[in-house]
């Protein structure tokens, strides 16, 4: 998986628990530090997405991002053209996607304008799909995701906060319902032991360097006074 933009790498960290692979593209030294720190699973570049994607062709079955694409329209330099490095981003995303993958980006648009050039840009590229929104009658907790497929086009998922409100109330038992039944099943919590030693083993996995288990990995240790 790809996903861009990763900062600190904390949406990386869901994808390792999940057992997916993981590169992490960021145009800032400062947030890529701070993955590092953190010791992250997946693998890390400097880059500029404005300047396109820098992978060969069909490398990654998927794309995520966070509030990240809303920045290409910026021009913080005279040599930037908004329209130009978005379809720079778009067309060598398509690029590095596989076929039949799928890359969903969460966005904050300033405006209506802002969103028709990013979703044209992209249609520009090659990709299908469209912009989905949750919640869309509301100030605080609306939000907009383009939802992109790579070849045929799929269905677009449902926004939340699309339904009336009997409708939002069993979805949301369902999804609560379906968290449980994950946790019941095994997902080892947290910072546990178990979880520490699921990490260590991905690592090994990937072939890094990863100190050895001992009766100690995982204890907590005592509050010093």
């Amino acid at each position: 998986l790809f996903p861009c933009s990763c900062g600190s790498g904390l949406s990386g960290d869901h994808i390792s628990e999940e057992g997916h692979y993981w590169v992490g593209l960021d145009i800032s030294s400062a947030m890529l530090d701070v993955a590092v720190e953190r010791e992250v699973e997946g693998d890390l570049l400097l880059a500029d997405v404005g300047q396109g994607i820098p992978f060969r062709p069909g490398t990654f079955d998927g794309c995520i991002s966070i509030s990240a694409v809303q920045w290409l329209c910026n021009a913080d330099k005279k040599s930037h053209s908004p329209p130009k490095r978005l379809y720079r981003f778009f067309s060598t995303l398509y690029t590095a996607l596989a076929r039949g993958s799928r890359a969903v980006l969460q966005l904050y648009p300033e405006n209506s304008e802002q969103l028709e050039l990013i979703t044209a840009q992209a249609m520009r590229a090659g990709f299908t799909g469209g912009m989905v929104v949750d919640y869309p009658n509301s100030a605080k907790a609306k939000k907009f995701f383009l939802c992109l497929f790579v070849g045929a086009s799929s269905t677009l998922p449902k926004g939340l906060g699309t339904e009336c409100a009997d409708e939002e109330l069993q979805q949301a038992k369902f999804t609560n319902e379906r968290t449980r039944f994950r946790n019941v099943k095994g997902k080892s919590v947290k910072k546990s032991r178990d979880w520490i030693l699921e990490k260590k083993e991905r690592r090994r996995r990937q072939g890094k360097e990863v100190r050895g288990d001992t009766k100690y990995t995982g204890r907590k240790r005592r509050p010093h006074f």
